[in-house]
């Protein structure tokens, strides 16, 4: 298991290098960014600058908030800058976000959109790495152009790690057909990984002819250990479950009736009932609860013959730290 990092939602940028010094001196293997408050890429300019060893990447950027030509031009700048340790983490959010916070259409067929996505990623890629004249013609975009003036050339570590986020098996089979990595959801639990998840990535794999180890899988993991971090990880859980989108998840433990209940508060705006809906059952599914001095050894468990790169949901630096780098 590979020990990852998280950048706290609100950290300010002009802390950002110090607190990716420190991951990196501590041992972290990857410090990432996610597309909540803020951009999710200035962070990684920062952090490429202030480090030399510590992979950086986005878990994640919502691609369909973003031209792919354009993102693919801003991971190219940054796996030049951090001299190819950057880990491109996307999701696609769902069609409310898409369409009513970013103001960008919605296709109805994210799956087909996202492959199709990630091959122009691809495209626009070697065609910088090669000086070769884009040809992709698709349902959902078109590369046919690019003039020397707008070609930012060839770089040291053009092969770009693509990780993609996936919950359910339509998407995670994508992961396994295209990606380099997938990104699971923190609300998930052994057994959705187990029966669901690495499943749906061997067989989009294997239509690829791909093995299913060709994909490393990276997971964010709610954990907890004292009363406060507990609450925390309640919260948390409330939240996430209470998204329709992440319904099949509690479905799979026989928790559909609290999956609806939990949406039904959100609908109403009452977030601060989310918590108490959340069953000891529920917590023990979804979050590590451990000691502080045996978080790693507990995170290690939940991490055996599942997931190669684990990040604690709370940001490093926080408390709960303070038991893992022990």
């Amino acid at each position: 298991m590979r020990l990852d990092a998280s950048l706290g939602f609100d950290t300010p940028l002009d802390r950002v290098a110090e607190v990716a010094r420190a991951a990196e001196a501590a041992g972290v293997s990857g410090l990432w960014t996610a597309e909540t408050r803020h951009d999710p890429f200035l962070p990684l300019v920062a952090a490429a600058g202030a480090t030399r060893r510590l992979e950086l990447g986005t878990a994640v950027a919502v691609a369909f908030a973003r031209s792919p030509t354009a993102l693919a031009s801003t991971a190219w700048d940054l796996a030049r800058l951090s001299g190819g340790r950057l880990r491109l983490g996307l999701g696609t959010q769902v069609r409310a976000h898409v369409e009513r916070r970013f103001g960008m259409a919605w296709s109805g067929r994210p799956v087909a959109q996202l492959r199709e996505y990630v091959a122009v990623l691809r495209t626009a890629w070697s065609a910088w790495q090669t000086g070769s004249r884009p040809s992709f013609r698709g349902e959902f975009y078109r590369l046919t152009l690019m003039t020397p003036f707008f070609d930012p050339g060839p770089i040291d570590h053009p092969e770009v790690p693509v990780y993609l986020a996936g919950v359910g098996p339509a998407m995670t089979g994508l992961a396994g057909e295209v990606a380099d990595g997938l990104i699971v959801h923190p609300l998930h639990s052994r057994a959705y990984l187990a029966d669901v998840v690495l499943p749906a990535l061997a067989e989009g794999a294997a239509t690829a002819g791909r093995s299913r180890d060709a994909v490393t899988i990276a997971a964010s993991v709610i954990t907890a250990g004292d009363e406060a971090s507990l609450a925390r990880a309640r919260r948390s859980i409330g939240f996430y479950a209470s998204t329709p989108t992440y319904r099949p998840v509690l479905e799979h433990h026989g928790w559909g009736g609290t999956a609806d209940a939990l949406a039904g508060h959100a609908r109403h705006g009452r977030w601060d009932e989310l918590a108490a809906l959340v069953t000891d059952e529920m917590l023990d599914a979804f979050a590590v609860v451990a000691d502080p001095s045996q978080l790693r050894a507990a995170l290690e468990r939940r991490a055996d013959g599942l997931i190669d790169r684990v990040a604690p949901y709370d940001a490093f630096g926080t408390p709960a730290w303070a038991g893992l780098l022990a």
